[in-house]
């Protein structure tokens, strides 16, 4: 080889890896921005007082901003420059954080929902009378008219969630061309037996968003959303209140500009590079020799049809043929579906199950952010790199890929399965998961929530400002625990003489309450440590699977229509798989809820507590069972693939044996390429 050629393959490698390198830092931004999406519901939903099934539908907006536009850019994209397309994505991708956290500078301060007005003066010794035994306040469940309401909405700035409903969806419109365009670049101009592991790699590096985006949601979840605004020492509740609201806008301000950083590497590669490993005087009936297992394993029909200088209009014309030819393919097809299935139970697991962990074992929100990202998203991790590299190891083939993939499937299915029977009783809250007496209920109603040792109080039965007595038990609020007095200011509040404790106690027992809900029972924090166990086994065995799955997607599909394929995929899983499964979620999750809140404004707001037996068979049931159903799918697949396979193995046997009766005298093999179907054939039955 010369120098010049020698210099020329070198270039062409640095920039396939510096095209690899960029790749693995986009994934890892906008997996840093999704993750911190998904680790912010719980604010945002708290924030704009909406129930889950809304917090649901502005979720499913990053998938709606995908179906907008991703089986063009799929298409025409890669016919175009696919590095710049890239770099366009993300400067959207990064103009949609930023509008995403615009609404926190157009509303005023947050105000919680409480039942009394904490004093700050801390001059005063005994200064609020929960108990309002003299009847004199208006009703504080009166709906105000529609004048004040609609003022106080304009204040509030209650329809501000539709900001981050379009941000969000801009971030999909942005995230479109990474995938199909990166993936089908990277295994275009690189070596088929490196195309697993770069997308290990890449994925491996692309994992370490999640970690990064939900440790920084846990973080700023402890921090107050009007930080630098407000007087902190004039907030009553902390981060475990189901009031609580972090500064979930500063990380998309964060997480925007890591996206736009990403950007500007793509406006620097070129349209194309020389496949990797290849000389490129190379004779074309040498390659046309060779036979890789992609094509082996793809449809008997034309191979990828000659260059030619192509127009817009033409590309428009082939596209519905292009289509017909790819869902011809019934492995494609079945693998779809596969995913699909798979996905809707994964999509519903990841935006909920924060709330999952803190609803059923009483952790706080930033806590179980906090354990999702330093524990289950590292054994993803781990799960990608460990099946690149068992397809590496074992130069497993489509068939070997599927089986690493199904198995996978079975054990993360198994894992889940075990997790449906762990569970903690509910909180204790008096008039809703339990009697004033202790007793369990067995109806919930707002009517509940009354008791003798109340009846004289004029309570509010909409506001939740809950107080944890010494007995252990949690009161919705202190009015409704019958407390006379109060000592303290700010969060080291503590009322006193509250008549409902008493009713448990003893006469001589501490008839005294503090803000916030009571701790769950010590076996709890046993059961949830045995449930995070299951979950991280859980999550690195389906990780397993991951990058055989894929390589079994890319292995069965033409190479001109490979990125129409992955394009397709995405659009029909994000269209199906990613947008229904946090509404229907959310809607099933909110009919668990036994306390919802109340809005500034009036009106039913977020919910602050769930039936917890209730959420947990919901919420892990309908997972279950959609693992369940894409198992079953894995193995109609699987079936599949291994009977393609044999009639493969046929056709080649038959192919050798007719090259055999056609002995050449010269001792040269003559190798007859295939023009169509109708040639192949012919082939196959010399």
């Amino acid at each position: 080889m010369s120098v010049e050629s020698k210099k020329t393959s070198e270039a062409c490698c640095s920039k396939l890896k510096l095209f690899l390198a960029s790749l693995a830092f986009v994934y890892f931004s906008k997996a840093f921005g999704g993750a911190y999406m998904k680790s912010s519901i719980t604010q945002i939903e708290r924030r704009f007082d909406i129930p889950s099934s809304l917090i649901g539908f502005i979720d499913g907006s990053f998938e709606m901003g995908n179906l907008l536009v991703i089986a063009f850019v799929s298409y025409f994209g890669a016919k175009l420059h696919r590095p710049r397309l890239i770099g366009i994505g993300c400067v959207i991708m990064a103009a949609g954080s930023y509008l995403t956290a615009l609404p926190h500078f157009f509303q005023g301060p947050y105000k919680y929902e409480t039942s009394v007005a904490h004093s700050t003066n801390i001059n005063s010794s005994e200064n609020i009378l929960p108990c309002l035994s003299n009847n004199s306040l208006i009703d504080l469940d009166e709906t105000p008219d529609a004048a004040a309401k609609t003022a106080c909405e304009k204040a509030a700035g209650s329809s501000m969630w539709i900001y981050v409903f379009l941000g969000n969806m801009l971030r999909g419109i942005g995230e479109t061309p990474i995938m199909p365009l990166g993936v089908s670049y990277l295994d275009d101009f690189s070596r088929e037996e490196n195309t697993p592991f770069y997308l290990a790699c890449i994925h491996t590096v692309g994992i370490l968003g999640p970690m990064f985006g939900f440790m920084l949601g846990s973080f700023l979840a402890k921090i107050y959303v009007d930080i630098g605004t407000v007087d902190l020492d004039t907030i009553t509740i902390t981060h475990k209140d189901s009031r609580w609201v972090g500064a979930w806008w500063l990380g998309f301000i964060v997480t925007g500009t890591v996206v736009l950083m990403s950007s500007i590497p793509f406006w620097f590669l070129p349209k194309s590079l020389p496949k990797q490993g290849k000389e490129q005087s190379r004779s074309k009936s040498t390659e046309l020799a060779m036979m890789t297992e992609q094509e082996n394993f793809l449809p008997e029909e034309s191979q990828e049809p000659e260059e030619k200088p192509v127009t817009f209009k033409e590309l428009a014309k082939d596209f519905i043929p292009s289509l017909k030819r790819l869902f011809k393919n019934s492995i494609f097809s079945l693998m779809v579906l596969t995913y699909l299935v798979a996905v809707n139970g994964f999509i519903g697991m990841i935006t909920f199950k924060p709330k999952f962990m803190e609803q059923t074992f009483g952790q706080s929100a930033s806590k179980a952010i906090f354990l999702i990202g330093i524990l289950n998203l590292p054994a993803v991790a781990l799960g990608i790199i460990t099946g690149g590299f068992v397809l590496k190891r074992f130069k497993l083939g489509v068939i070997g890929a599927a089986r690493v993939s199904i198995t996978a499937s079975i054990g993360a299915f198994c894992m889940l399965s075990i997790q449906v029977f762990i569970q903690c009783d509910n909180a204790e809250v008096a008039g809703l998961t339990v009697s004033y007496q202790g007793a369990p209920h067995v109806s919930y109603n707002p009517q509940t929530l009354l008791s003798q040792c109340n009846m004289g109080c004029s309570c509010s039965m909409k506001h939740w400002d809950p107080v944890c007595a010494y007995n252990g038990m949690t009161y919705a609020s202190p009015c409704l625990a019958g407390c006379q007095t109060s000592t303290g200011t700010g969060r080291e509040m503590v009322f006193h003489n509250c008549s409902c404790i008493g009713e448990i106690n003893t006469p001589t027992a501490n008839m005294s309450a503090v803000l916030g809900q009571c701790p769950r029972k010590n076996d709890c924090d046993s059961k949830f440590k045995i449930y995070m166990a299951l979950s991280v086994i859980g999550s690195f065995i389906s990780a397993c699977g991951g990058t055989p799955g894929y390589i079994v997607l890319l292995r069965s599909i033409q190479p001109d229509l490979k990125s129409l394929a992955l394009g397709m995929q995405t659009l029909i899983v994000r269209t199906l798989g990613g947008i229904p499964p946090p509404i229907y979620f959310g809607a099933l999750i909110d009919r668990t809820c036994l306390k919802w809140g109340s809005k500034q404004c009036g009106g039913r707001g977020a919910c602050r507590l769930y039936d917890a037996n209730a959420f947990r068979m919901t919420f892990l049931g309908l997972i279950t069972g959609l693992y369940c159903v894409s198992n079953m799918l894995w193995g109609g697949l699987y079936l599949k693939i291994v009977k393609k396979q044999k009639k493969i193995a046929l056709r080649k046997q038959a192919k050798e044996n007719g090259l055999e009766g056609n002995g050449v005298s010269n001792g040269h093999a003559n190798i007859n390429i295939a023009k169509n179907k109708e040639d192949t054939d012919k082939e196959s039955t010399i």
